[in-house]
């Protein structure tokens, strides 16, 4: 195989990489907020984790997250305001990114 065809293999596969590490720290992200939501909400630990997983699958019926900062906003009303959850947004997926990166 010639050196171009390695190389474009090689980025083809970090491509791949990145895109699957970036899924894996928003889902990660997705449930951090997710809890520090139900936190606020004063959600039981079992209710707290079943409100995450929502988090988690709201997230996949449109792309981007506005749909989880649109979905928090409305359930916690005047606990949080967009700002604030969107702040906690950009915390908690730096903090699922270091996560992955540490293995």
């Amino acid at each position: 195989m010639s050196s171009f065809h390695e190389r474009e293999r090689a980025f083809e596969n970090k491509f791949a990489h990145d895109q699957d590490m970036m899924f894996k720290a928003v889902s990660r992200r997705n449930r951090k907020i997710g809890l520090w939501a139900a936190g606020l909400l004063g959600l039981s630990c079992e209710d707290a984790a079943n409100y995450a997983l929502d988090v988690i699958r709201i997230d996949f019926t449109k792309p981007g997250h506005d749909v989880v900062v649109e979905k928090l906003a409305a359930d916690l009303g005047e606990l949080a305001d967009k700002t604030t959850i969107e702040t906690r947004m950009a915390e908690y997926l730096s903090e699922a990114k270091a996560e992955l990166a540490d293995g």
